[in-house]
Formats: C-alpha cells, structure tokens, sequence
C-alpha cells in the first residue's frame, strides 16, 4: 500500500480534517489501557458523507478503519494500525417525552446535562460518564452501577444508524432486508453457550434478538466491527425523586459475596463492592476488621427500607444516607476507584482480567478465583465493581519481570470464568485483551456464525479487524508501558 497515495486521497476527498503527521499519529495511538499501535492517518469526520467516504477509500487501499471517541477504553478497542476515525463532531442531541436522540461523538456528561434540564435522565453510568462518548459506549455495551434495575445501553436503545463496511448507511431495525440476514444468524446459535448474565460485552448479542424488532441490538457492543455508528435513539427515564444509600461493612470479600443474593431479593437499583484500597481514600474512621463494603442504593419503594435491610444485611451497616448532596459525595468515592487504584500502586496495573461477570450465586467463586490466582502467580490484585451483577473489575499487579504470566494468568482466569457460567467481559468489551477468548466463551458454532456475521457486513475486513473476531493472539502484543 502506497502511504502518500492513501493520504492524498483522504485529503482530497474528505471534508473534514485529515492528519498524518508523527504527533498527532501518536495522540492516537494510545488509549486508556496499556496497548499502543500506531495508525497510518486520522480523520475527523465532518458529516455522515465523510464517513462514507473513508470506508470506500479504505476499501480501495485495503486498509482498516477504526471509530474512535474519547479512548477512555480500557482494553484497545479503539486502536489500530489504519485509519482512526474520529467522530467527535458528531454530537447532536434531540430530546422529545421519554426518548433522545443522540449523535455517537456525543460525550455522556453533556447528554446528562441536557436531559437533568427536563428531569430526565439515560440510565447507563459508567464511571468514566463525564468523559466517555456515547459512540464508545454503544460500541461496548456500557453499563455501571444501576444497570442492576435500569439495564445495559443495549436494554436502552431503540434505534441505531451506522454505515457498514461496503459504505452503505443503514438504520435498525427500520432496514428489513438488513434485519432478516441479523435475524436468521440469531435463529441458527446454540443458545445455551451464551452466559446466563446480567451484563455481557462480549461477542456480538444475538442471544437477544427475539424478532426483527431487535435487530439493531447486534451493533451494541460489536466494538465498531459492524458499522461506524452515526447516531441512535435511546429510551430516558425521569430522575427519581427520592433515594437512599446503605453503606454496609463486611470482614471479607467472601461474606460480602454471599450476602449478595439475599439483599438483591429487596430490588435494589446498584450493589456495589470496593476493597480496602478504595476505602483508605474514604473520609470516614472504619473499623480495622472492615476489610472490604457494598454501597446499596434504592430509588423506589422506600417504604420500611431500613427494617427490610435490617433483615437481609449480613454485614454492618455502617451509615443510611438520604441526603441528595451527601449520597452523591459517597457515590464519587465509589467512582473513583479506578483513580484510586492506579494511584495507590507502584507496578503497571493491567486491564486483562478486569471485567468479568459471572451469575451472582457463584459471585463467592469469583472472589475464590481470584485469589487463587494471586497465591499461584505471586501476584496481588486492586478489586471494585458491579457485586449485583456479579462484576467485579480486577486491577492486577505484576512485577515487570513476569511479563510472561500475562497470558498464563488470563488462560487461566478465562477458563475458570466460562466454567462456571461468566462471561470474559460483563462491559468493557474484547478490544486486544481478550477477544482470542470469544471463539472458547462461545463455542466453533456460535464462532461461526459471528464470522458469517462479520463478513455479512464487513466483507473486505477493514472495520476494526482483529476485535472479537481474531486468529491469534494478541493479549501481550503492542502492549506499550510494561
């Protein structure tokens, strides 16, 4: 491939902006993990036109084509070594009653601003909210801490436009000729090999579409391989008037753990774990016996709350909040753990083994897997997440000079996760780290189909390659700071 005649073409072509010069090629090379490749042009797309654009261009020097939005992703979903395509201009909003419609380079927190003006809000809140785009956020099945009652993006969504791979703007599930080729691929998968989960990002979901109707679920959480996502129509909710926040301590991961299942049976909106590294930047004096708490929130039927926790909590709890103000102070402790972890280690964390999800009754399995591992491979781990969707992020920390654990480790975690019913990534995706694990998460039939999936909409491969459909592996490769 001529370099020179790719870049010539894109900036003859393309309306937008087009760099390829060595430090602008290196700002997106990187991303919120631990990866770097670097890419051989960035365009910034202007309009839906250069959108179309760059895939024919792309086509035709049989280079890829990746849609970026804020990198905030934590496993190289955005990363590649063709065309970054950046969608930041793309960033419209249009609410009306109880929906919005959103263009992908759209940033989370602006959305939330909008819709707090009307008393509306979009339930998906992953903690990186303020910053993430809503592109990235579809590309990935984003989550957080209330989709225990609110669901996924993908149970929020009801409209997707994209332009696949042959540069043909689509819009699901309006495109019936596209949506009965997605419905038959979901009609022919061996259900039962996809993970009885609350949330799950990986793979492409065709366990969820029922009928045509929710044929557009397939580009939610397909990383960008499917189609360049443009825009798309999600459901909102009104912000609830009045909630209350239990902050109960535990004396291990595993009591917590088993506790799970009971305070769940009371429909909570988040359960939510941190350990002791979280803790220790907490304004608050615990007991030395507290080594690890659940925050439990509840946005309805508040009645008798404090009674109906008394009689399912296990653990102490340690303060009832009802105050607006001071639910939100404690809810920043508890989104800032990623921060925390990063800042309380000497080691590279690595995001390899950090989203899995598993059935909540084998949460306690989890935590056992994850000690295991630490005690077999010397290592220590940072722990947080999603406890009433059974997800807990892992933040692994490695000495530098056992590089080569990295996938022995990952083998291993992967293996014991899909045993007992997980999922490899409840919702942060494949990306590098682990999509040569989607083909064992879902067995050579389910693999199959997402490959005829795949080529359906993607035939050349140039959208994202590599990402949940991969021929080798890729875990340690371009991994950039270790």
């Amino acid at each position: 491939m001529k370099i020179l005649a790719l870049h010539k073409s894109l900036k003859n072509i393309i309306s937008g902006d087009v760099f390829w010069d060595k430090e602008i090629l290196n700002y997106y090379s990187v991303d919120a993990s631990s990866y770097q490749i670097i890419p051989k042009a960035v365009v910034i797309a202007k309009n839906e036109q250069d959108v179309i654009n760059v895939i024919k261009i792309a086509k035709k020097y049989k280079i890829s084509v990746t849609a970026r939005g804020t990198g905030t992703s934590l496993v190289g979903n955005s990363l590649n070594t063709g065309i970054i395509l950046d969608l930041k201009k793309f960033d419209s909003i249009k609410s009306k009653d109880n929906h919005v419609m959103v263009g992908s380079g759209t940033i989370k927190g602006k959305l939330d601003n909008e819709l707090k003006k009307n008393g509306k809000f979009f339930p998906p809140n992953p903690s990186i909210g303020s910053y993430c785009s809503i592109g990235g956020m579809i590309g990935n099945n984003a989550s957080g801490s209330r989709s225990l009652k609110y669901g996924s993006t993908i149970d929020n969504i009801e409209k997707i436009t994209f332009v696949d791979g042959n540069g043909k703007k689509i819009t699901l599930p309006g495109n019936k000729k596209a949506g009965m080729k997605i419905f038959k691929y979901a009609k022919r998968i061996e259900s039962h090999k996809f993970p009885k989960v609350s949330k799950n990002s990986s793979g492409y979901r065709l366990d969820l579409i029922k009928s045509i109707k929710d044929t557009h679920k397939i580009i939610v959480g397909s990383e960008g391989t499917l189609g360049i996502v443009l825009s798309a129509k999600f459901r909102i909710k009104p912000i609830p008037k009045k909630r209350v926040l239990f902050v109960i301590g535990y004396q291990s991961e595993n009591d917590a753990a088993i506790n799970c299942t009971k305070i769940l049976t009371t429909s909570p909106a988040a359960v939510e774990f941190v350990d002791k590294t979280t803790m220790k930047h907490i304004n608050h004096k615990f007991n030395k016996k507290t080594s690890c708490l659940f925050f439990v929130e509840y946005d309805s039927e508040l009645e008798n709350i404090q009674s109906r926790m008394n009689k399912v909590v296990t653990g102490k709890i340690l303060k009832t909040i009802h105050n607006d103000s001071e639910i939100q102070r404690w809810w920043k402790f508890r989104d800032s753990s990623l921060y925390y972890s990063s800042k309380s280690i000497k080691h590279k964390t690595l995001h390899v083994i950090e989203d899995a999800a598993v059935p909540v009754e084998h949460l306690p399995k989890l935590f056992s897997i994850i000690n295991k591992i630490n005690q077999k491979f010397h290592t220590k781990s940072i722990m947080y997440g999603h406890a009433g969707n059974g997800n807990i992020h892992v933040r692994l920390i490695l000495d530098q000079n056992k590089f080569n654990d990295i996938k022995k480790i990952a083998d291993e975690y992967f293996d014991n996760v899909i045993k007992i019913g997980g999922t490899i990534t409840g919702e942060h995706g494949d990306g590098l780290a682990r999509s040569e694990y989607v083909k064992k998460q879902y067995g050579p039939v389910n693999y199959g189909i997402f490959k005829e999936l795949k080529s359906q909409f993607d035939p050349d491969n140039i959208l994202n390659p590599g990402k949940i459909i991969s021929h080798k592996s890729i875990i340690t490769k371009n991994l950039s700071h270790f």
